[in-house]
């Protein structure tokens, strides 16, 4: 289970980026964070991987303290960043390296056939496609089965037909071993394809101002009316985010005690 205890950041140049943030994610879950500019996301997330440490408030996985990078979470982020001195094979092995040679091959065959790179093993990070390089970046940080998995706007760089492509093949390798996915993205779109839950965040300082449960069975059809209607729901939720003489929906729970 990961747990945001009342977590809050204040940067020393004294940009209050996260106010009182609290939520639980369980194991397997696959939660998106959406929100305005200034709402706290990529805080959030820098809070879990232990790269930024919360100033109030805590981060805890599995009663684990996350103040420091952790073995237990992995991320990928924007751009691929591949390591351009090794082969594509070698790039999805390279977290490895504590396997016995037999079981980290098998596990990169698996990886590159799962993400269809099964035809570039050997090839160089500078000879693939953004997209390619971005289904490496995905395999690398699956293969060494992370507890979660964090994403910072994955395929913000990405054409609409290979973001899609990817959403699909994220999907596919987190079915093997479902860790907890949490998605950083402004892409509405893209929130309701992949997440469980997409949590809608509240700028200035940043802020959970309601929570969207997707009820969708997978793989989901964009095109279909059930989609589209937790898309209004999400988009509706994101425009009142935006209006500070609103009261929050969450402050409901929280005035009776509950948590997210």
């Amino acid at each position: 289970m990961l747990v945001f205890d009342h977590v809050g950041k204040t940067y020393p140049n004294g940009v209050h980026a996260l106010e009182n943030f609290s939520a639980r994610v369980k194991p397997g879950e696959i939660v998106a964070i959406i929100g305005g500019s200034g709402c706290g996301k990529s805080t959030l997330l820098r809070a879990i991987s232990g790269l930024d440490r919360a100033t109030t408030g805590s981060v805890t996985l599995d009663t684990i303290s996350i103040t420091a990078p952790n073995e237990k979470v992995g991320i990928i982020f924007q751009e691929p960043r591949l390591l351009p001195w090794l082969s594509v094979a070698d790039n999805i092995g390279f977290g490895l390296g504590h396997l016995p040679s037999a079981e980290r091959q098998r596990r990169i065959t698996r990886a590159l056939s799962r993400v269809g790179l099964s035809d570039k093993a050997s090839a160089w990070p500078r000879e693939l496609s953004g997209g390619q390089a971005q289904r490496v970046a995905i395999a690398r940080a699956l293969v060494p089965s992370p507890e979660v998995l964090l994403l910072d706007e994955p395929f913000s760089a990405l054409d609409a037909f290979t973001r899609a492509d990817l959403q699909d093949h994220l999907l596919d390798l987190w079915a093997d071993t479902k860790p907890t996915l949490v998605l950083v993205t402004h892409d509405v779109d893209e929130a309701v394809v992949l997440a469980d839950r997409v949590v809608v965040m509240r700028p200035r300082p940043g802020r959970l101002f309601e929570e969207v449960k997707v009820d969708l069975t997978r793989p989901r059809d964009r095109a279909s009316p059930a989609f589209e209607a937790v898309k209004h729901q999400v988009l509706a939720s994101l425009d009142r985010s935006l209006d500070r003489g609103l009261r929050r929906p969450v402050d409901d729970f929280l005035t009776a005690g509950e948590g997210i």
